[in-house]
């Protein structure tokens, strides 16, 4: 449930009333004692007890939903920052931080992880045909899908339009091993992107070519995996989609 931040106003008139009716009982109770105090005595009993009583209630009433209030505030910030608001995965902004650290990792010790490139096949088709809800319907479903089968280290993104990227953090320091899996899960993708998605009473079809990038033996900067992971992509296009190819 999302909080509503307390203006400038509303916190001045919490306190204020907080303050005030603290006060009125603490004199209302001066008046029951069976004795009189001291000025002194009952200004310093008086301020204590506005302390004491005053103090929790203003945290409660005041600080503490202001600051749930912002930090829920900041977090939606945040996540409008590096999530894609479309499909919910993480956003070319958080992709290009995330595999630059992934690049670094892998190089330092030694092993490998993949960059998977991927692109929609005959998407546009679904967009010419069905118009651009069913393309949106598409992506999410597709998105879904694809975040099933990663690991909680690993990263789903979309990189604009009909490409996704997923990030497989530290496959194996063996390079045969590591192709290996990248493989398979690349194969895992293109299977969960050939099933049909039901919409509006039709199914409509899409593949996915990818292209992968294996990190770990050079030191590149994240665009130039990207592109490299791009052009393997295209290469698989090319001999007739739906595969997935190493950049060579």
């Amino acid at each position: 449930m999302t909080m509503e931040l307390l203006s400038t106003k509303q916190v001045i008139i919490r306190i204020a009333v907080i303050i005030a009716s603290v006060e009125l009982m603490i004199m209302l109770a001066f008046t029951l004692l069976p004795f009189k105090l001291g000025i002194y005595t009952e200004a310093i009993l008086d301020v204590t007890l506005l302390a004491t009583f005053s103090t929790p209630l203003i945290y409660n009433w005041v600080i503490k939903p202001f600051v749930n209030a912002r930090d829920e505030v900041l977090t939606q910030i945040t996540g409008l920052a590096f999530t894609d608001p479309l499909t919910h995965l993480a956003n070319r902004r958080h992709l290009l931080m995330h595999l630059q650290r992934m690049i670094a990792s892998s190089f330092r010790h030694k092993i490998y992880g993949a960059l998977l490139l991927i692109d929609l096949d005959d998407f546009k088709l679904v967009n010419d045909t069905h118009g651009h809800d069913a393309g949106d319907a598409v992506l999410v479903e597709i998105a879904n899908r694809f975040a099933t089968i990663l690991r909680s280290e690993d990263v789903a993104g979309r990189l604009g339009g009909d490409e996704f990227v997923v990030l497989i953090d530290h496959i194996d320091a063996d390079e045969q091993q590591a192709q290996s899996r990248a493989l398979r899960i690349s194969d895992k993708l293109i299977k969960l992107a050939n099933i049909p998605l039901a919409y509006n009473g039709t199914n409509l079809h899409v593949g996915a070519s990818i292209g992968i990038c294996l990190l770990g033996a050079e030191l590149l900067q994240a665009d130039a995996a990207i592109s490299k992971a791009d052009a393997a992509m295209y290469r698989a296009k090319k001999i007739g989609k739906g595969c997935a190819i190493f950049f060579d």
